[in-house]
């Protein structure tokens, strides 16, 4: 997003800013005390011997926290607050907190045999973290948004174990997110989302038998006749002797049927790794489609030379092809255009420690508002989150947190080796999800700079060796202030720019000029409106800038519309977030003002204004009549044509419609299928019932494959006597919204 900058909130730190101290632990930790502290007995794990295979259990519970005031956790204080996990200090009271906290927990665990590995598993921790078992130090990890697993065997014991995790939110010249320095001049230098400090994702812990599946990259081949999916595993021998290990792999479609099946033989060195590729070939494949999925499940099983299964793993995939060519993004081979609203994970009630509830809610609320496309913000996103993206058919662009980072920062190799292992973290997380449309370096940089289009150059040539089907971009400011071309532009797959036109960028009218610009400048590279809307402090108060924000998505969203080549266009931003004083001088901390809902998920009638005008379909019914009156109606359903903004294929969508007479007696009701339809397609639909009583209210809704409701119309007969005639409303008077696409 775009900052002018603030007064205040600068930390007291010469420019090189190099971030946290140190985090004491380590000998001083032995001998800690444990009162206060539940001591959790783990079903499987709290017998020597009783574990044959890898054994897994949540440790979510169970937690102590607290913040030393001189940055040590050896010694818990009896005022430790007791919690779960995920967690986060900057909830309440601890708002303004920056530094160090600390988290503790004991762990029961049992004796264990050669050949088994015990392992802490961390979905997140923000921002740095250091993680000691019994007083010693096993592991450590830096990057607030990506999982790490930490190896606790050389320090726990069987029995009682005492875990602590030291956690530092502090930014830095080089951490990522860090201080953004093209904001010195403003005097603050923070980022623009709360530094939510803690343990913000779930913690595990495995006990691995022998072997175990450190990760699984599956790349596809699709056709009409068939698809391959071609997993590459991980696999890491625990144990102290070599092994042979037997590697099954199964697919099952969407109805959960087996439909593909590989198995390979896998000689592993004592402590080495292999990386076995298996392939799995479907049959007429069930594609996974915009606003339609189709999931496919790949099951992986490790055992040993013996046949006993010792680890496994799922992932979902879902079969279809991608591209950007002549400056469209086509999808199964069908040019599409896509928009959405972007989403921070932040809520007044968990910050960004979020539970698996408060995500499903806003993602509903995402299907509701027809997202097809997302960024989805600036950081890498929880599982649950690429979940709801693969089941309701959105297409994401994931990005690790470069944010409003100055050339000296993209030219320190720290950052550049920090910007690497997050971006590969991330990939390595996110990489096998449909969803997933193309991977974002940074955000709002000085890519203009050498140093720029050096560290873009450096990190996409990174994401491609690592993974060389995703496509890679980074979203832009200065290209819609000045749209003259560039070396970084130039690399990207396709130019992403965030475009405020109406405040940040220049008077609402500027918008074409400047899409017409772009064009001439950069006539080979598909655009995507990566950020737009409009921020309440542009307006006297919440409700006239919510009045401007639903005027203003309307008229930007019809200019990038004229334009063929803007591949999509990305809203700003679903909820009001919590953000440090950067919007203004002189504004002060609090929740910024620029969603389509408040940071209590109320909707603003701007959020109606983006359903309705993001419709992919529109519908027209008319009577069906005898002398009584309507005995049903056809309803001509239509999708956008292929030249509209947004326009995809309609598929597995579903009628669904109510007849009610005078005094709400019921005529009829029903549902039915609808044949697919291509941008621009149409088709019909008929209902019917046999009552018979005036006036008649007709609803029609089309139900998308995932519940939500891709389109409405309600219409109404109310006759009225012209001399002898009964007359039936004219079409023309019939609602705009039911023949709005």
């Amino acid at each position: 997003m775009m900052r002018a900058g603030g007064d205040a909130g600068a930390p007291d730190k010469s420019e090189d800013m190099t971030g946290p101290g140190e985090i004491r632990a380590g000998r001083a930790m032995r001998g800690v005390r444990i009162a206060g502290l539940a001591a959790m007995m783990l079903p499987g794990l709290c017998m020597a011997g009783t574990a044959t295979a890898q054994e897994r259990a949540d440790l979510n519970e169970g937690w102590s926290f607290w913040r030393p005031a001189d940055g040590d956790c050896a010694a818990m204080p009896a005022a430790a607050q007791a919690v779960q996990v995920p967690h986060s200090w900057n909830v309440g009271a601890g708002a303004d907190v920056d530094g160090i906290g600390c988290y503790a927990r004991t762990l029961i665990l049992p004796e264990l045999r050669a050949g088994q590995r015990a392992e802490l598993h961390f979905d997140a921790v923000f921002y740095r973290a250091r993680v000691f078992v019994n007083g010693v130090a096993v592991g450590a990890h830096e990057g607030g948004h990506t999982a790490f697993d930490v190896a606790i065997g050389q320090a726990a014991r069987a029995g009682a174990n005492r875990i602590v995790v030291a956690v530092d939110n502090r930014p830095g010249f080089a951490t990522i997110p860090g201080y953004a320095m093209r904001l010195k001049a403003s005097g603050n230098v923070w980022y623009d989302w709360w530094r939510n400090g803690g343990i913000t994702r779930g913690v595990s812990l495995r006990i691995a038998d022998g072997g175990l599946i450190r990760g699984q990259a599956i790349r596809q081949q699709v056709s009409a006749a068939k698809a391959v999916a071609t997993s590459r595993v991980t696999i890491e021998n625990v144990g102290a002797a070599a092994a042979n290990f037997q590697l099954r792999a199964t697919i099952s479609d969407p109805d959960g049927k087996v439909v593909g099946e590989t198995m390979a033989r896998v000689a592993v060195p004592a402590g080495g790794s292999a990386t076995p590729a298996l392939a799995l070939t479907v049959a007429r494949p069930r594609l996974w489609q915009i606003g339609a999925a189709q999931l496919y499940r790949v099951r992986t099983e490790l055992a040993d030379a013996n046949g006993r299964m010792i680890d496994r793993r799922e992932d979902v995939v879902g079969f279809r092809t991608i591209s950007v060519r002549d400056r469209r993004l086509y999808v199964n081979g069908v040019p599409v255009r896509l928009t959405g609203v972007t989403r921070h994970q932040d809520s007044p009630w968990e910050g960004a420690a979020e539970t698996r509830g408060t995500i499903l809610h806003d993602y509903r609320d995402l299907d509701a508002l027809h997202v097809t496309l997302t960024r989805p913000v600036h950081y890498p996103q929880p599982q649950a989150v690429l979940d709801a993206a693969d089941r309701a058919g959105m297409l994401l662009i994931p990005e690790i947190p470069i944010w409003q980072m100055s050339a000296a920062q993209l030219a320190d190799p720290r950052l550049l080796a920090n910007a690497k292992r997050m971006m590969g973290e991330m990939i390595a997380e996110a990489g096998n999800h449909p969803s997933v449309l193309a991977w974002s370096i940074m955000n709002e940089s000085d890519a203009a700079s050498p140093a720029g289009a050096a560290f873009v150059a450096a990190m996409k040539a990174h994401i491609r060796s690592l993974d060389p089907d995703h496509l890679v971009t980074f979203a832009d400011s200065d290209v819609s202030v000045n749209p003259k071309r560039n070396a970084a532009l130039a690399q990207a797959d396709f130019v992403m720019a965030n475009a405020y036109f109406g405040t940040w960028s220049g008077a609402a009218s500027g918008v074409g000029p400047w899409l017409d610009a772009y064009d001439r400048n950069y006539p080979d590279k598909m655009l995507v409106i990566s950020e737009f809307g409009w921020p309440g402090p542009f307006s006297s108060g919440t409700a006239a800038a919510d009045a401007a924000r639903a005027d203003n998505l309307v008229t930007q969203l019809d200019a990038f519309g004229a334009r063929p080549f803007v591949g999509g266009a990305i809203f700003w931003i679903y909820q009001d977030y919590r953000s440090n004083k950067n919007l203004f001088a002189g504004q002060s901390d609090g929740y910024v003002d620029h969603g389509l809902v408040d940071a209590d998920r109320q909707r603003r009638p701007s959020f109606a204004a983006w359903e309705q005008r993001n419709r992919a379909i529109s519908i027209m019914p008319t009577w069906t009549m005898t002398d009584a009156g309507p005995s049903g109606f056809v309803a001509t359903v239509r999708a956008a044509d292929a030249t509209a903004l947004p326009a995809y294929p309609l598929i597995g969508h579903r009628l669904r419609w109510r007849a009610m007479g005078g005094d709400r007696v019921l005529l009829g009701e029903g549902e039915a299928a609808i044949a697919d339809l291509a941008p621009g397609a149409s088709g019909t639909i008929r209902g019917d019932w046999a009552g018979r009583a005036l006036p008649v209210a007709l609803e029609i809704e089309i139900v998308t494959p995932s519940g939500a409701i891709a389109g409405r119309a309600q219409v109404d007969y109310a006759p009225f006597k012209a001399g002898s005639a009964t007359l039936a409303p004219d079409p023309a008077d019939l609602p705009k919204e039911a023949m709005r696409p």
